[in-house]
């Protein structure tokens, strides 16, 4: 593996390919891999006629380049969405701007579309033939990821994700028949934890509290008691006498916990208020 992003990766490719008089395929501004991945528009028309839009990821633009290719030439009303990370929204300026732009790119979770400048190729076929192109963040994302591995059972990777993280964002009108196309499920299992943990805490889900007790016998005690009359789970508690920010004779707590959902979080926080308990919500 080479490179953090799809740029360096394809720069140390075309070295390789110079040094040792190798081919190298381009991924996504090739015109062979453009028709192959239009097959996804033509499966979707076989199998729902009455698509009225389609949303698909963008990094270099295959892809999107593809599908429209393929579904416009026999069904022109179908829309085509292309939806990019807020962080890398390269196609989207290049098109505002009529002309191939690279954008200096930011961090996100969605590095498999973080590509700061479009196909020449793709960008001409969706120049012509793309209805719109939209852009989402990393908290989106996460909330279509964590959705699709709670209810669907289905791991996709952040890039993948954008399309429905769209939809789930800026709902449809209502009978419209859409299709969020998802791709691929390449993620470090380092990241699907924090997806997790993010997800839940997103919803409302997990709460993490401080509270700085008094140093004395069953003061622990006493907040968990608390705590568990709500039917609330501790998930951690870390105690800690020795930072600066403790003074003496007292202790700092920090909680993690599990809800049911965010009425069971504010139900908490409202309880411990009215238990004149001093905490502040982390996360």
């Amino acid at each position: 593996m080479e490179g953090s992003t799809y740029d360096e990766s394809w720069e140390h490719a075309q070295k390789i390919s110079s040094d040792t008089n190798s081919t190298v395929i381009h991924a996504f501004d090739d015109s062979h891999v453009i028709a192959g991945q239009g097959v996804i528009g033509l499966e979707i028309m076989e199998e729902l006629p009455d698509v009225d839009e389609i949303y698909v990821p963008i990094g270099g633009g295959g892809l999107v380049a593809g599908i429209i290719t393929a579904v416009k030439e026999k069904h022109p009303n179908v829309k085509i969405i292309g939806v990019e990370s807020s962080a890398y929204p390269a196609m989207k300026k290049s098109l505002e701007s009529n002309s191939l732009e690279t954008v200096s790119g930011n961090t996100t979770i969605a590095d498999g579309i973080s590509v700061k400048t479009p196909g020449k190729l793709t960008f001409d076929i969706v120049k012509e033939k793309i209805d719109k192109i939209v852009t989402v963040d990393d908290k989106d994302i996460i909330n279509a990821m964590f959705l699709l591995m709670e209810r669907s059972k289905a791991v996709v990777e952040p890039a993948g994700a954008v399309a429905l993280a769209y939809i789930l964002k800026h709902k449809p009108e209502s009978g419209k028949t859409v299709v969020p196309i998802l791709c691929g499920g390449n993620i470090d299992m380092y990241l699907l934890g924090q997806i997790v943990s993010k997800g839940l805490s997103g919803m409302g889900r997990m709460l993490k509290i401080s509270v700085l007790l008094k140093d004395k016998p069953g003061a622990l005690k006493e907040l968990v008691d608390e705590i568990s009359s709500i039917n609330v789970n501790i998930v951690e508690v870390i105690h800690d006498r020795l930072s600066t920010d403790v003074s003496a004779g007292s202790a700092g707590v920090t909680i993690s916990l599990e809800t049911e959902d965010q009425n069971q979080s504010n139900e908490l926080i409202n309880h411990l208020q009215e238990k004149d308990i001093k905490f502040q919500v982390i996360s």
